[in-house]
């Protein structure tokens, strides 16, 4: 393994995982400083931090590629939460879920070729 921080199978270094942990951190805490309802304030905390902890797993572990999905996955379900659970009402709400999903859905497909590379380096097959 070289010392270089830019290696992909190196933890702790992905810049993708870092974005997803501080997008699921922002989701998780929003209801903190935005109107929402319970429903709306207990989606938008479990999502955010489900997608945190799925980063804080893909920087610990970088060459597993199923953690990627897992984020995809995610970011859809942030995304489609204000429709599903009833809270387009509370707009600061759900413009939150709307942007963090579509991002958290961008950084994981971008973080999928990463992972596919850290995953052949680490020799896990």
């Amino acid at each position: 393994m070289s010392g270089s921080s830019t290696h992909p199978a190196r933890p702790w270094t992905r810049p993708h995982d870092w974005a997803e942990v501080i997008l699921g951190a922002v989701l998780a805490l929003s209801p903190l400083w935005l109107s929402t309802g319970t429903g709306a304030a207990w989606t938008m905390s479990l999502l955010g931090a489900l997608i945190a902890v799925d980063g804080l797993v893909s920087l610990a572990m970088p060459g597993m590629i199923v953690g990627e999905g897992i984020q995809v996955v995610l970011g859809v379900l942030a995304f489609v939460s204000p429709w599903v659970m009833g809270y387009t009402a509370f707009t600061g709400a759900a413009w939150t879920s709307w942007i963090i999903g579509g991002l958290t859905v961008l950084v994981g497909a971008a973080a999928v070729p990463v992972a596919s590379a850290a995953h052949r380096m680490a020799g896990q097959h």
